[in-house]
């Protein structure tokens, strides 16, 4: 139940390949993105704001990609969901599954996952803001 809260506060997050960090000794995967504040769009915001957040995800044993470019840091994902998939309790298959057809699996010994905030996608703002001051000149 708690993977559902955060699959749905993670939908639509945009990540950029960089911002994904497989530590294998450590046995945790990291992935940084701009997710939309889910919270305000719920309570009316029409332009609701975008929150830099962390992902992390520990006690996984394999991370595999597909259709992911490794070789290309920049290109950008969009997140649709997770999923999870169990096996021999409690381990399992954690899925992130983003837009045409792109995935990660992680192999996990049990879901142990975690969603922080970091503060406002400032700088995400201040693009819109600027593009705004331009259609107004």
């Amino acid at each position: 139940d708690d993977l559902a809260v955060i699959s749905t506060h993670v939908q639509d997050a945009r990540v950029q390949i960089s911002d994904i960090v497989w530590r294998q000794s450590e046995k945790r995967l990291v992935v940084g993105m701009s997710r939309l504040d889910w919270e305000q769009t719920l309570a009316g915001e029409t332009s609701p704001r975008r929150l830099i957040a962390a992902l992390r995800f520990d006690r996984v044993l394999a991370c595999k990609s597909r259709n992911i470019e490794l070789e290309s840091p920049e290109a950008a994902l969009e997140l649709l969901g997770i999923e999870f998939h169990p096996d021999e309790p409690p381990g399992g298959s954690a899925m992130l599954l983003f837009s045409h057809g792109r995935a990660l699996r992680l192999d996990v010994e049990c879901l142990e996952c975690e969603l922080t905030d970091l503060g406002p996608d400032d700088l995400g703002d201040l693009g819109e803001s600027a593009r705004s001051s331009r259609s107004d000149a």
